[in-house]
């Protein structure tokens, strides 16, 4: 097991998941740069330490409640105003939501209650999304006469549609668990008491899969979307071939032909 030391965060490896748990109960796990900057580190170390799964949650009743730009620990408040926004997007927010996007191992997000604003690209970030019935997902920027971020405008209409992403987007209202799971946004809603034995469920699954399939499974998915369909066949054999030459290639080659469950090793 490996434990680390965050401010903002929770992390945890255990069973070839790494688990990061937002840690601001007392904001709603309202995410400040130094939160963002804390995740992109945790996801790198996860990398580096060999987890085959990253399971992200949060801590108390909320998700995330969204960018707290005002939090900075130097007592600064480089967040406030169109400049300091900008500034806090592109020197953290952004930074993390590519690392997230960009992760090599597969990512199960439990949204455990409000996922607003930047906590909504951070929810629906996962490869599946697992909600428990008080979850919501919000974008209330227009509430404030702001603009969505980290990501919102490219993926929400990619995954609901222009319609569905406009009315989020432009009229502000709470898209509950059960109406999420209905557009398509969620994998599953789960009673508020089993949401992390759902996810763990989940995550252990993934974590016993074959690593690298997986990771590039979850880069076509998103760099096909921008492809033409001939680009997209091209893609995907480059990663059969990348693929087809690992380890866990073979272990599942041998394994079906005897007819057995694989024991992948992640490489």
């Amino acid at each position: 097991m490996s434990m680390s030391e965050f401010q903002t965060i929770k992390y945890d490896l255990s069973d070839n998941i790494a688990t990061i748990t937002l840690n601001r109960p007392e904001r709603l796990n309202a995410a400040p740069v130094e939160m963002a900057t804390e995740i992109s580190d945790a996801l790198a170390q996860a990398v580096s330490e060999g987890a085959r799964c990253v399971l992200m949650t949060g801590e108390g009743r909320a998700f995330c409640s969204g960018a707290d730009l005002a939090a900075g620990s130097d007592g600064s408040s480089r967040g406030l105003g169109g400049d300091g926004a900008k500034w806090s997007l592109n020197y953290a927010y952004n930074p993390m939501m590519r690392a997230l996007a960009e992760l090599p191992i597969p990512l199960v997000t439990a949204v455990n209650g409000p996922a607003a604003g930047v906590g909504c690209s951070m929810g629906l970030a996962g490869d599946f999304v697992v909600a428990s019935e008080s979850a919501y997902f919000l974008q209330a920027f227009v509430n404030i006469g702001l603009v969505p971020d980290g990501g919102a405008t490219w993926m929400l209409p990619r995954l609901i549609g222009k319609a569905r992403a406009m009315e989020m987007m432009m009229l502000g209202e709470k898209i509950r668990a059960d109406r999420a799971y209905e557009w398509g946004m969620v994998h599953k809603v789960v009673d508020n008491d089993s949401l992390m034995d759902e996810a763990l469920a989940l995550a252990k699954r993934l974590a016993e899969g074959p690593t690298m399939a997986l990771g590039l499974m979850r880069r076509l998915a998103v760099e096909n979307l921008d492809r033409s369909y001939a680009e997209a066949l091209d893609a995907e054999a480059n990663a059969q071939r990348e693929a087809g030459n690992s380890d866990d290639a073979r272990i599942g080659a041998v394994a079906f032909l005897k007819k057995e469950k694989a024991q992948f090793t992640g490489k």
